[in-house]
């Protein structure tokens, strides 16, 4: 397969997966926001949403300060932020449309009719009306095109490299998603903590784990209250929970070996580590060690790995 084109199938899968995850990080903080809390927490809240996709500075660029609807637009409708939703629709439907003969038709129209149901959406003021309802749109149509894709698709090397462009995007910001929303109740983490204060972390956590699909999973699994310690083992070692690190892992090792590489090569022996330290971890020496710790490294390596399988796969980035 030419690079140029497995960089395409890569990058759309990519934009798409981001689409869906900034939908589902904007819909828990905006019905967490709706709890009795002060300005302080509510701000911070919002600004985590800024600091999990690294958007800081370029948010403080055209904003004077951090508001909830500000925020919001921005990372909704502001074509100039590359994060946005309509920014990642738009570059996914961009990058299909360059490699419209690889897909099946099913897939590229359901990527074309996504990003102009969008445009027609955001215009007709949807969005303003029931963000809730938007950000449950945008997953649909997510969960649409992946299921489509493989659904119609063969499972060849094209396939191949838009299952590595998801599951590796989902890990990023899977691990990003905990990092932040550890760190902002970490005061709290282990500690006695008044009545009302645990029926607060109780709504939170219950978001964290619907931001991910992964309320009802927990219950499942735990058949218990929701503790700290557990969301974070499911979100990371748990390979059965789809959108955990172990399982997004599994998975990038499985497709790399489907495009032709091999034990030895380095690409996937980052690959290959990365999955066995989730494989073998326990939640309590991650925690003992630091969980933000673990975390940033994680991200790290993730982005490493994103630049081996550029190098050895994709289109190189331009100097």
């Amino acid at each position: 397969m030419l690079s140029r084109t497995a960089d395409h199938l890569f990058w759309m899968s990519r934009y798409t997966e981001r689409a869906e995850n900034t939908a589902r990080m904007l819909n828990v903080h905006y019905e967490t926001a709706l709890l009795p809390q002060s300005a302080a927490v509510t701000r911070y809240g919002w600004q985590g949403i800024l600091s999990i996709s690294e958007l800081l500075p370029a948010y403080a660029a055209i904003h004077d300060e951090i508001t909830p609807q500000g925020v919001m637009d921005f990372m909704v409708k502001d074509e100039n932020n590359p994060s946005s939703i309509i920014a990642c629709l738009k570059a996914a439907r961009e990058n299909a449309r360059a490699v419209r003969g690889t897909l099946t038709t099913e897939v590229w129209e359901t990527l074309n009719q996504t990003w102009l149901e969008c445009i027609r959406l955001l215009r007709g003021g949807m969005y303003e009306k029931d963000p809730g309802e938007f950000f449950e749109w945008v997953k649909f149509r997510s969960h649409l095109s992946r299921g489509v894709t493989l659904g119609t698709m063969l499972q060849d090397e094209a396939f191949h490299f838009l299952r590595l462009g998801t599951f590796l995007e989902r890990a990023d910001n899977t691990a990003r998603l905990l990092d932040v929303k550890f760190h902002a109740v970490q005061s709290d983490f282990f500690g006695a903590a008044s009545e009302r204060d645990q029926e607060y972390d109780f709504y939170h956590w219950s978001a964290i784990l619907r931001s991910v699909s992964g309320f009802e999973v927990y219950r499942k699994v735990y058949r218990d209250v929701i503790k700290p310690e557990r969301v974070a083992e499911l979100l990371m070692l748990r390979e059965d929970m789809p959108r955990s690190l172990h399982h997004c892992m599994t998975e990038v090792v499985g497709n790399l070996l489907h495009v032709g590489t091999t034990p030895q090569d380095e690409t996937m022996r980052h690959a290959g580590k990365l999955q066995s330290d989730l494989r073998y971890g326990q939640i309590d020496e991650i925690l003992a060690t630091g969980l933000h710790a673990f975390l940033t490294q994680f991200l790290d390596r993730v982005n490493q790995l994103g630049a081996h399988i550029s190098r050895d796969f994709l289109v190189p980035d331009e100097v």
